[in-house]
């Protein structure tokens, strides 16, 4: 009787361990939304990059200062590829046919 019970939890022991091993972490991602404001007749040349205050930036190694300060948009993609910011989407806003065009960027970095 004794080893049938010794079998039975040793049993259900292990399959405790199986299931919790065999689980899954869903990896966690900071966002980071950058705006840039583009001319809009000049084949798309970079107005203004604007980035406002974010969670996301506290404790990274880019600052709000060293977005702004970039001119081009193919700075901005070639910037965050190398800080290991992962580009996701972009969308933009137009109003009117010679009004700027506003963008919005969003990047994704894991935690």
């Amino acid at each position: 009787m004794n080893t049938i019970l010794t079998k039975t939890v040793s049993v259900i022991f292990f399959l405790c361990i199986a299931s919790t091993a065999t689980s899954q972490d869903i990896p966690k991602y900071d966002y980071l939304e950058v705006i840039v404001i583009q001319k809009a007749n000049n084949r798309g040349k970079v107005k203004r990059i604007k980035v406002e205050e974010q969670t996301s930036l506290v404790g990274k190694q880019i600052t709000i200062k060293q977005l702004e300060d970039l001119e081009k948009t193919s700075d901005l993609l070639n910037y965050m590829n190398a800080a290991n910011w992962e580009f996701v989407d972009r969308q933009s806003i137009v109003s009117e046919e010679n009004d700027p065009v506003w963008m919005s960027y969003i990047f994704r970095k894991k935690k």
